[in-house]
């Protein structure tokens, strides 16, 4: 059985906070990947109903060090 490589990180309101954080994460060595409902992020983005959150998920080795970088971003 495969073993899942990312864990969640956190998870956020709106995709252009999630990429500020992707952007500040990968800058420092961190493998990010994010998850969002896809009718969240078009053109007009949608916020009922939990639809705007986006989850980042980072690799599982790196997830300690990322916690912290993200404590430090906040």
């Amino acid at each position: 059985m495969d073993e899942l490589k990312y864990e969640l990180l956190t998870e956020v309101n709106g995709r252009m906070q999630a990429d500020l954080i992707q952007s500040y994460l990968e800058a420092e060595g961190i493998k990010v990947e994010l998850f969002q409902e896809a009718v969240g992020h078009h053109i007009y983005p949608v916020t009922v109903n939990g639809l705007s959150r986006v989850q980042i998920f980072v690799l599982k080795e790196q997830a300690v060090e990322a916690r912290k970088l993200l404590e430090t971003f906040q």
